[in-house]
């Protein structure tokens, strides 16, 4: 199944599988869980970065101090140290809460927040392809395992939508009345045509008999 996280897979496939369970969690509803596992990546985080800075520091709280101390004060770092303070302490929250909070939206900040701190890792303290700052967490792809579309992608359905409705199908009560219009204008047609036709005969019989009476009434005439 597709993952916000899939970038970390190659980085580092321990912290993915940390990572992926928060979301597997999140999706099942465990929300208090949720968020003690993205702590859990946060703690995880914090041990790589350190390295070799780490000297006594065991609990979370020590690291994260160690690592504030060794900051050289650049914006990422600060963020970067501020989003393991969040995990930190919502999860700290969820693991001593004394009843079931059920909350989705702490839990999915704090899966936000998860993100953040693995891009960080893996551009900044592993030198990885800085195209990964670019991507958003999709809430849609972590809950149904799609990628959620882009506004271009959107932007292209909507406009084939739009010229689809545009070009008008013809029904087929419209074809049916259209044949019998025309169906009508050749009947029509053609009875006219006949008529006209009986008519002209009709006028040359009638002059013919007349002319054949003339030429006899003159023979008629000649004898006597």
């Amino acid at each position: 199944m597709t993952t916000n996280f899939d970038f970390l897979k190659k980085v580092d496939k321990n912290l993915f599988e940390i990572i992926s369970d928060a979301e597997k969690l999140y999706r099942d509803e465990y929300f208090e869980q949720c968020m003690t596992q993205t702590r859990r990546f946060g703690e995880n985080v914090c041990k790589k970065v350190l390295a070799t800075n780490r000297t006594t520091e065991n609990t979370f709280d020590d690291m994260l101090a160690t690592l504030k101390d060794c900051s050289t004060g650049r914006a990422e770092e600060q963020e970067f140290i501020t989003d393991l303070y969040f995990l930190k302490k919502h999860g700290n929250n969820a693991v001593h809460s004394s009843s079931v909070k059920k909350d989705g939206i702490e839990a999915l900040e704090c899966l936000k927040r998860a993100f953040e701190i693995a891009i960080s890792y893996c551009v900044y303290y592993k030198g990885k392809c800085t195209d990964i700052l670019k991507l958003q967490y999709d809430t849609e792809l972590m809950l149904t395992g799609q990628k959620n579309k882009s506004l271009a992608e959107r932007y292209k359905e909507a406009k084939e939508k739009s010229l689809t409705r545009k070009t008008p199908k013809k029904s087929k009560t419209a074809t049916k009345s259209s044949k019998k219009s025309k169906k009508q204008s050749t009947v029509m047609i053609c009875r006219t045509s006949k008529k006209k036709f009986s008519l002209y005969w009709i006028f040359v019989g009638l002059t013919g008999l007349i002319s054949l009476g003339i030429i006899l009434t003159f023979i008629v005439m000649l004898h006597i």
